[in-house]
């Protein structure tokens, strides 16, 4: 695997290719946007409505969740060479903040990127950039189906 002297990613990667491949996904459905690649991060935002509101008011934590657990998969795709791929296998969250309106950003950076494993931290922060959640996320490297 080579990676990039600009960065972490050893495939090809924009914005628009990762917000079409979202089309008629739960990605889509939570109004999760891809907005950021850096050399070693991958930014999305994500609405605070009543797509992604629990009961009481507040950001649901499975949300956050899902914006974690999208953001560190489709990172972490792009960092394995071509013929492989990557799933979850176990993700955490702390919730740490409640938002009840607005967007929230999530940036995906890797921890480790072995042969075999991915491990990746994902933050979440309100308009005011701070923190509501914080994630790791593992992933295991397999090969492409």
């Amino acid at each position: 695997m080579t990676r990039s002297a600009e960065g972490i990613f050893c495939q090809h990667i924009t914005l628009d290719a990762l917000n079409a491949m979202a089309h008629g996904t739960a990605i889509a459905a939570l109004g999760i946007e891809f907005t950021e690649i850096g050399g070693d991060f991958l930014r999305a935002t994500m609405p605070v409505d009543g797509r992604t509101l629990q009961p009481f008011g507040l950001l649901h934590g499975g949300a956050s969740v899902l914006l974690a657990e999208t953001l560190g998969s489709s990172a972490g795709g792009f960092c394995v060479a071509e013929g492989n791929a990557c799933v979850g296998i176990e993700i955490n969250a702390n919730h740490l903040r409640g938002v009840r309106d607005g967007l929230v950003t999530g940036t995906a950076r890797p921890l480790h990127l072995g042969r075999s494993t991915q491990v990746w931290d994902i933050r979440i922060a309100d308009a005011a950039d701070r923190p509501v959640c914080v994630s790791r996320l593992t992933l295991a490297v397999v090969p492409a189906r």
